[in-house]
Formats: C-alpha cells, structure tokens, sequence
C-alpha cells in the first residue's frame, strides 16, 4: 500500500473516532507493531538506498503527523469524556434532597432504655460491671461456696486463670457496696452468660438487670412497692404481683416474683388469669454485707435480678428468644 493510500485512509478513519477506545484501535492499527505504516518502515531494507531515502522520509512525516493527530484527537476526547461526567454528576440544589433510612432499635435496647427510665424516676443509680468475672465476686462474696451446683461446667463458661463469664449480674452490686457508703438505690443492666442447651426460652447468653436497694431500715415491703410500681409503669397497666418462699444464696429470706396479666397482655407461655414467673429477689445475706466489709446488723437492703429478654417476650408476645440473637431485620423492623 502506498503512502498517500494510507494517509488517506486514515484521516477518514480518524474523523469517524468518537471514544478513546476506538482511537486505541486506530493507532494499534497504523502505527502498532503489525500496523499499515510500520510495516512500510520495516520494509525499506529492501529498497535500494535512494528508495530509501525518499520513502523512509516521507514515512516518518507522515508517522509524526499521525501522532500529532492522534494526540489532538485524544485531548478532543478526553475533553467530551469529562462534560459528560460532570453532567451526569451535576447535581440540582433545587430538587428535594433524598431520605435517609435510619437504623432500628432493637427490641431488647428499647427494653434496656424503658427499664432504666422507669428506675432513675425512682430514684435508682445505673452501674455497669465487667462481663469477665473472678471468681470471688461471682460466687464467693455472694455466699455461693465452692460445691454449690452453680459453679458446675454445665452453668459456667470457666477462662484460664480464675476467670469466668458472669453468669449473672450480681457481682456489680458487691463491686458497688465494697466502694460506696449506704444508704443507695441502683440497678445493674448487662449482658450474662450460661452453659445452655438453646431453645425457645433458652439461650447461652442474654440480659439481666440487678437491682439493690440498702439502707437503716429498707425492707420486703419496700421490695413489693417498688417492683408493684415498675411492673405498672412497663406493662402501661395494672399488673397483680405475688411473693412466694424461695432460696437463693445470696439473699435471705428469698422470694420468687409472680405477676398476673390482662386478657390482651398474656404472654405466649401463659393462659389468661395464670400466674407468670418473672423474677427473684430477697434480702441481702449478711455474708454478702460482710465480703463487702459493711456490717449486717447497721445495714440491710433488698436484691432482685430479672431477665431483660423475659420481660421483652412478655411486653411484645414474642414466642422465641432466639429471635432476639439471628440478626433478622424483618423481625428487628417490627419495633
């Protein structure tokens, strides 16, 4: 092919360019190492030396117009390239901005927040403790010795070293009695954890909120006016509660708390008119005051624990504890 040929045919061609990809193209076709002028420039060893002078200089002309063309074309391009971006990207201050979505509470946080409302307007302090225990203050300063059956495998997730997951949160109220002076009212929210077979009203970790209220003269009947007042507040309702005997280490005596819903509030689990299980509680042992170094006989006071995620089911009829822990936003959505 001639020089003029394909001078010809390539200023047609470069017209009909409207990307830098069919531009990359054009070169690799003219100018790459298999292109139409290339192998012109390769061939002039074959010509004789005035061919080759006469050819290889016109060759070389018309290699640099090319390339100036080709940078010209490409500054064109690269020009087209970013108005288009920068229309595609304009943004009009005048249209409504667009909604951001928002998270969800989850139902167990929303719990947590209520519980903790409910109490400071009585007046109750909110503590948090570790979720690594020792020992000492998970079973020794609540008067649960070392053969009790809580300290087994089969409740307990032992560490190395003395050191366990709190399988509730009754060590926060021993950590606040041995750096506080009574009298004082607080509650204790957190995250425990035991070795559970996992089912509907089961799970190996979930919430409890402690309470302990401590004074000259604090007694079972402040105990009853105050869980009677909280219960009303949370279930927005008249709630009946009842004390039953019970035993508990590191409350004596111990009482487990009943309480008695409406036709529309029963929960999952109860028959209307049925007595429902929620909570434990009693006066502080005096071992618990003596591992603390407070003297039983100047101070006494009430303890109680109940599970957040018990109270949870209750209030919003939910048939499964799992539920709380699968990340499924279509039940977290729900709240």
């Amino acid at each position: 092919m001639e020089l003029s040929q394909i001078e010809k045919d390539f200023l047609k061609e470069i017209e009909k360019v409207e990307s830098l990809e069919e531009l990359q193209t054009l070169k690799v076709k003219y100018l790459g190492r298999k292109g139409a002028l290339t192998q012109i420039l390769r061939s002039l060893k074959e010509l004789s030396l005035e061919e080759r002078r006469k050819i290889g200089k016109e060759a070389n002309l018309l290699k640099e117009k090319m390339e100036k063309l080709f940078l010209e074309k490409e500054k064109i391009l690269k020009e087209i390239e970013e108005r288009k971006k920068l229309e595609r990207e304009k943004v009009d201050l005048t249209c409504p901005g667009k909604k951001i979505s928002l998270g969800h509470l989850h139902p167990l946080s929303l719990v947590l927040r209520e519980i903790k409302e409910i109490f400071r307007r009585m007046g109750f302090e909110v503590v948090e403790g570790p979720e690594i225990e020792t020992c000492f203050y998970n079973f020794d300063a609540l008067n649960v010795p070392e053969d009790h059956p809580a300290r087994d495998l089969w409740s307990t997730l032992w560490l190395e070293k003395n050191y366990l997951l709190r399988t509730h949160t009754s060590p926060v109220q021993v950590r606040y009695l041995e750096k506080h002076q009574p009298p004082f009212r607080i509650i204790a929210p957190g995250r425990v954890f035991r070795h559970e077979r996992t089912d509907a009203h089961h799970e190996i970790q979930f919430y409890q909120v402690e309470g302990l209220m401590v004074g000259k003269d604090v007694s079972l009947a402040n105990f009853k006016a105050v869980i009677l007042h909280f219960f009303k507040e949370f279930f927005k309702e008249k709630v009946e509660i009842r004390l039953r005997p019970s035993y508990f280490p590191f409350t004596e005596p111990s009482v487990e708390v009943d309480i008695r819903l409406s036709a529309k509030r029963k929960a999952q689990s109860a028959k209307e008119g049925e007595w429902l299980e929620v909570m434990g509680a009693g006066m502080v042992h005096p071992k618990v005051f003596e591992a603390a170094r407070l003297n039983p006989l100047r101070w006494q006071g009430f303890a109680f624990g109940v599970g957040v995620d018990r109270l949870a089911m209750i209030k919003y009829k939910i048939p499964d504890i799992r539920l709380f822990y699968q990340g499924d936003l279509r039940f977290i959505r729900q709240f």
